[in-house]
């Protein structure tokens, strides 16, 4: 039988893509603070870091001074119209068969994304893969977030021992995976700035229906490197 591998996967930008949704959400609750609302592609230039860092962006952007009260509210107030809303999030073509097709080959699977947690599991029901996602770790399930490694090997503790990989779309990924000591394989169609080729991937794909076949070939790569 062969191998399996702890396979954590990142969220936004390597599963779905959500950036309209974020875009949406942001600018609803902006505008509901007496704000403006952002231009197009705005937004989605800050996603990666979490929630409140990317509110602080935002604020920062629109020139607000520093102001805790009100980027708490907006966190709140985001997270609450985040958390129900789907409409403009998509799952990317063939991810959802891909993490069957690892799944059923006896991968186990769990989430790390800087998402907050609530909104990611709300999403993973939303899409019908909750089942197969037994660990999410988000953006509030620790005190640290991505790039701090310690999300990522939190998710691979609860999982349990075993070859591991991280399949991610940024550079917040890439420095979390090398951060953590894990193989990165990157998903080229998310939000990332760098040329891929930059990121140390171990495995670069832009097709989610190749996944499970490029996984069953670095399969061995990963064995040579854990018996070098």
């Amino acid at each position: 039988m062969a191998e399996r591998l702890n396979l954590v996967f990142d969220l936004d930008g390597t599963l779905i893509d959500s950036a309209r949704q974020i875009e949406d959400s942001a600018n609803k609750v902006f505008l509901a603070n007496g704000l403006a609302a952002f231009p197009q592609g705005v937004v989605r230039g800050f996603i990666g870091n979490g929630v409140k860092t990317l509110v602080g962006r935002l604020m920062a952007y629109q020139g607000l001074s520093p102001d805790a009260a009100l980027q708490t509210d907006i966190v709140r107030d985001f997270i609450r119209i985040y958390e129900e809303a789907f409409d403009l999030t998509t799952l990317y073509p063939s991810a959802a068969d891909a993490l069957m097709a690892l799944s059923a080959t006896g991968h186990r699977l769990a989430i790390c994304t800087n998402k907050p947690e609530g909104p990611s599991r709300a999403i993973l029901r939303h899409f019908g893969l909750a089942k197969l996602f037994p660990v999410v770790i988000g953006g509030d399930t620790l005190p640290q977030h991505k790039p701090d490694p310690a999300p990522l090997l939190a998710a691979l503790g609860a999982l349990g021992a075993g070859k591991a990989l991280f399949v991610g779309d940024s550079e917040v990924d890439a420095d979390t995976a090398h951060a953590a000591g894990i193989p990165l394989a990157l998903f080229t169609g998310g939000y990332r700035k760098s040329e891929p080729d930059r990121l140390g991937a171990k495995l670069i794909f832009d097709d989610h229906a190749a996944l499970p076949r490029l996984i069953a070939h670095l399969l061995p790569r990963l064995q040579a490197a854990k018996s070098a």
